[in-house]
């Protein structure tokens, strides 16, 4: 267990603003409870924002996205994993790929697809077993698009709802990578490239630029925290 317990490039659980961050939100009890309060100070804390996709490695420090105070999925899933080892709780990174069913007009003008790659999730170990979680989408942008949040028990798995409220097709697993100690940033590179093609020489600017100015008027640009923060369906 002691890679997914160990400090990383990416997972900085030994940063001290991500100790704070997992002692104040953890608090104290067993570790379900623990990893369920994390569960949520990252889901509904950190606002979900797809513009924060970047090639920039220090954009996915886990120091850098708590800063930052939002991210898209793969970050906020490093952040979770920093701040469950940095409270004694095993955790690894996962990823998968999914096709959003109600994405918005904007992404997929942008992605030319409904096609997410790379989408991050998060697997704690807690009581002698891995159990998935998914921290992406925060509750303020899951009642705008009517989703149902994603709710952690510490217990069962929580994975993307097929459907939304009304019935129609929401989130579709169609590949999955596995899980790894720490973020694999050059597959993730290498699999954005082999599916967006055309976004290469974008990526390549805006970096160069500093981030994104991308806006999308049908996103809620906060997180239930209250902090700025960007937010999406992704």
């Amino acid at each position: 267990m002691d890679e997914y317990l160990a400090p990383t490039l990416f997972i900085e659980s030994d940063h001290p603003a991500v100790i704070e961050f997992a002692r104040t939100s953890a608090g104290n009890g067993g570790a379900i409870d623990r990893a369920v309060r994390l569960y949520y100070a990252v889901r509904d804390g950190i606002g979900y924002n797809p513009y924060c996709y970047t090639f920039e490695r220090d954009a996915y420090r886990a120091s850098m996205i708590l800063e930052k105070g939002q991210g898209f999925c793969v970050q906020k899933a490093i952040l979770l994993a920093a701040a469950a080892r940095a409270v004694g709780i095993p955790c690894r990174v996962g990823y998968a790929n999914v096709v959003n069913h109600l994405t918005t007009r904007r992404l997929r003008e942008l992605l030319r697809t409904d096609l997410f790659v790379f989408h991050g999730y998060n697997e704690l170990f807690i009581e002698g077993k891995w159990v998935k979680s998914t921290p992406a989408f925060n509750k303020s942008l899951c009642d705008k698009f009517g989703i149902r949040p994603l709710d952690f028990n510490g217990r069962d798995d929580s994975i993307f709802h097929p459907l939304d409220l009304k019935g129609r097709r929401h989130m579709e697993y169609v590949h999955d990578y596995g899980s790894f100690p720490d973020f694999p940033i050059d597959l993730m590179i290498e699999e954005s490239m082999r599916y967006y093609p055309h976004l290469a020489e974008m990526m390549k600017s805006r970096d160069a630029g500093g981030g994104t100015t991308e806006t999308d008027p049908e996103l809620p640009w906060v997180s239930d925290s209250g902090a700025d923060g960007d937010a999406e369906n992704s």
